[in-house]
């Protein structure tokens, strides 16, 4: 409902349920000087659905807002830990509005996630979950383990499950047991694994990563090969551009490797 306006004879605002009494209210704020908004509808007014959000978002028919957005972004495990790599464009459709984004959320020193999808959806809530994180290590004084991060982070997500979420996120870190690498995204999936890669690029890093990697790969071949499928998928793909930013995550927590311009790369690297 909206806020009660400043005024001094009261309006009974409570009881806003149906197309109907939305209607009637009109006239009765209009009358005490509230203003309502220019695109305001009974068609689209609250009511008594079982979620709490009108039913025509439930059924489907809410014009919601089609975004087009593109991304790359790619983790795997290896024996020295997991690399992350990710490029740096932001897209809305045909318009590029970043170079520089930085894909890769640095949730605390051990924990890392990747952005693909809305980008104010994946920056918030991965920064809310550092905070949860962070407050587990308070009360239990011991850092959270990336399965408990990661379903944290799912159940946030399915919490907010058909209202319009955009996330396909991988968490990934070294805890106790080891390296692990989880995917959640906006319906509340969650997925653990050894290889992922999200975006719309996606399928052209993945065809670089099934023909090169091992789990036996040393650190090198593993940078290598993260920064390698990115290349190649911004280079097919129109909305993957920008740099590869390329990230490993180890026993002692996750290290920055590189951060090289596509262009770069492809002309004095990966065109020869």
């Amino acid at each position: 409902h909206y806020s009660s306006p400043m005024f001094s004879s009261k309006v009974d605002l409570s009881c806003l349920d149906t197309k109907e009494d939305c209607r009637r209210q009109d006239n009765v704020l209009s009358d005490n000087g509230f203003t309502l908004p220019p695109n305001f509808s009974a068609d689209y007014a609250p009511t008594a659905g079982k979620s709490g959000i009108n039913d025509k978002h439930e059924s489907g028919l809410n014009p919601d807002i089609k975004f087009k957005h593109g991304t790359t972004t790619l983790a795997f495990l290896f024996q020295g830990g997991v690399i992350v790599a990710v490029d740096s464009r932001s897209t809305m459709g045909s318009y590029i509005a970043s170079q520089t984004v930085k894909k890769v959320i640095e949730i605390n020193p051990y924990l890392l996630g990747t952005m693909a999808g809305g980008a104010a959806d994946c920056s918030f809530w991965e920064r809310e979950l550092g905070r949860q994180c962070r407050l587990y290590e308070l009360r239990n004084k011991e850092r959270i383990s990336v399965c408990a991060a990661s379903k944290l982070l799912a159940n946030i997500t399915y919490a907010y499950k058909g209202h319009g979420l955009s996330m396909g996120t991988m968490i990934t870190g070294w805890d106790k047991t080891g390296p692990h690498l989880y995917y959640v995204d906006n319906d509340g999936t969650r997925l653990e694994g050894k290889l992922f890669s999200v975006g719309s690029g996606s399928t052209y890093a993945y065809g670089v990563l099934d023909s090169g990697y091992r789990y036996d790969l040393s650190v090198e071949e593993a940078i290598e090969l993260g920064r390698r499928s990115i290349y190649h998928a911004t280079h097919r793909d129109a909305y993957s551009g920008g740099l590869v930013n390329v990230y490993h995550v180890h026993e002692n927590g996750w290290t920055k490797i590189s951060s090289d311009d596509v262009s770069k790369l492809h002309y004095e690297k990966y065109s020869q």
